[in-house]
């Protein structure tokens, strides 16, 4: 057997025995061994193995099913841009906490001195965006080998999840010619692992040992973001303080949630009349600066939980970090949690009335409809920049839907490719509420090989013909009017119908409510649910929704 097949093999079958279920693909050459060592153990169905041409859209897949299932999923690519194009991903992964191992193949260095083809310097490519990084030694025709390429599997493993915060890590596996097996299984030693399919290294899993936050105040608010909200709800009904969530009411239930957080958080006089004296942050909220200025506020107590390297503290007075939170030592006064329920049903109240007399369509009601339709149990991948917003401001309650955001970084970056992995191995409906640059920027993603699986998704995408997030910053205001459409409108006018059949996906322009009614209802296979927006009249709306809300909480 040569060298670089030997090796090969070792690292998959290794992988499987640290629970790696998932592997991505993109093919190449340099990473041939691989690509057989990993064909040969999905058809033994030891792994499930994607395939996928575009390394970002493979990356971004391997990232959405790690995220979904909890667990490391590796992702493979040849030598040169194809790794490079894993970096965004790799960002995404180090900020939320996703466990990916990435391996890419490399060129021996005799070659990379040669000026070699298809070479770049792979050593850290990722910089500190990885929680480990090891070069392989190229695989030699010695013994001692085995054992130093399980452990190195083992090492990696343990860095991405084994640790108290799971993200990515990156091997760089360079491989010497030939690439293919030669038809010789012999080898100087065994290669066999331990027995009864155990990993070379036992490790813990991730949070084996969990630190607390205790919370001491009568009067306190819960924040919660993605992984963290249905534990925030049931510890808030439990012990009475009220939660808000940058999803708005996805996710939340019992007595305690408090669907309209985001709005109320911006009616400064509610908040002057009701700050709390603790918040409890679980998770890094990046969405909403109503509540970054909540979190700056120094005469509030921020009890930080499971947060990723880069804390959540815009005034730097965060009073305790643990990776969970224990019992409080004062009772909730009463008083407080209804204060909170009232203002609440007056602001969603307010919310959709307001709603229901605008012409259709526009953001808000579109995800308004969009959460009120989902089936129970669904999977609802949400696309920065608008549509985060539109899901938080407008989706009501549903503490039965499972949301995905790809707030590490907050790009747009990969989201259909992730929106796509993650419904790959969700157990129910799956859908996904994307914006029309979100969608194109990652339009690859629907492209599958014949022998690939396509997931039951629904992707909806709000064409607003442009960047209509912009709309609601300072880059919106009249007086910037005379450069907007061009450098941050910048209209595409882009076919998203002709772009889906070209890629053999079903496509359905929803044009009237009844229609996109009718085009959310559960079907098997992958499809785009178009609604065409006006973005000139984002800023209005919005303007409209915040005073209707100021005056049903305050009585003003």
């Amino acid at each position: 057997m040569n060298p670089s097949t030997a090796q090969a093999r070792v690292l998959v079958d290794e992988l499987v025995r640290n629970t790696v279920s998932h592997v991505v693909l993109s093919p190449g050459s340099r990473n041939a061994p691989l690509s057989l060592a990993l064909h040969t153990a999905a058809a033994a169905g030891k792994l499930t193995l994607h395939v996928r041409i575009d390394e970002r859209g493979a990356a971004f897949l391997a990232l959405g099913i790690a995220a979904r299932t909890g667990r490391p999923v590796a992702v493979v690519c040849t030598s040169g841009t194809a790794a490079a194009n894993f970096h965004p991903a790799v960002l995404e992964a180090d900020r939320a906490g996703v466990p990916l191992i990435v391996l890419t193949a490399d060129r021996p260095p005799e070659l990379r001195a040669a000026g070699a083809n298809q070479v770049v310097d792979q050593n850290n490519l990722y910089g500190e965006a990885v929680r480990y990084f090891d070069e392989l030694a190229v695989a030699e025709r010695r013994p001692g080998q085995n054992a130093y390429w399980r452990s190195q599997i083992c090492r990696a493993w343990n860095a991405a999840y084994g640790e108290w915060r799971c993200g990515p890590v990156h091997l760089n596996v360079p491989f010497r010619e030939p690439l293919v097996p030669d038809g010789d299984d012999s080898w100087y030693e065994s290669l066999d692992g331990r027995p009864q399919g155990a990993r070379w290294t036992e490790l813990p899993d991730f949070g084996a040992l969990p630190s607390f936050v205790v919370p001491s105040t009568r009067h306190g608010l819960v924040i919660a973001c993605d992984a963290g909200v249905r534990a925030a709800s049931e510890w808030g009904e439990q012990h009475g303080w009220p939660v808000v969530s940058e999803t708005g009411g996805l996710g939340l239930g019992g007595t305690t949630a408090i669907a309209g957080g985001a709005w109320l958080l911006a009616v400064e006089e509610f908040i002057a009349a009701n700050k709390p004296e603790q918040v409890l942050c679980i998770g890094r909220p990046t969405v909403f600066r109503q509540v970054q200025k909540l979190l700056s506020d120094p005469s509030i107590e921020v009890l930080l939980v499971r947060p990723d390297s880069d804390w959540p503290a815009p005034a730097h007075n965060v009073r305790q970090v643990g990776q969970w939170f224990d019992e409080p030592t004062k009772p909730a006064d009463p008083d407080w949690l209804v204060r909170w329920q009232q203002a609440d049903a007056a602001a969603t109240e307010a919310v959709h009335r307001t709603l229901a007399a605008e012409p259709w369509p526009n953001g808000l009601r579109v995800a308004e409809e969009l959460v009120q339709a989902l089936p129970q149990d669904s999977l609802l991948v949400v696309g920065s920049s608008n549509p985060v917003r539109d899901v938080a401001l407008a989706g009501g309650l549903r503490p039965d839907v499972l949301v995905h955001r790809n707030r590490g970084v907050a790009g747009i970056d990969g989201t259909v490719s992730t929106a796509i992995g993650a419904a790959t191995v969700h157990r129910g409906p799956a859908y996904a509420l994307l914006g029309d640059l979100t969608f194109l920027h990652d339009s690859n993603a629907l492209l599958t090989g014949t022998a690939e699986a396509r997931p039951d998704l629904t992707i909806v995408v709000l064409n607003d013909d442009g960047g209509g997030i912009f709309s609601l910053l300072e880059q919106g205001a009249p007086e910037h009017s005379a450069g907007f459409e061009r450098v941050f409108g910048t209209p595409h006018g882009a076919d998203l119908g002709a772009l889906c059949a070209g890629y053999h996906v079903e496509h359905t322009l929803a044009e009237t409510l009844a229609e996109f009614r009718a085009a959310l209802r559960p079907r098997s296979g992958l499809r785009v649910v178009e609604v065409r927006v006006d973005r000139s009249r984002h800023r209005d709306l919005h303007a409209r929704l915040r005073a209707a809300v100021g005056t049903a909480v305050t009585g003003g």
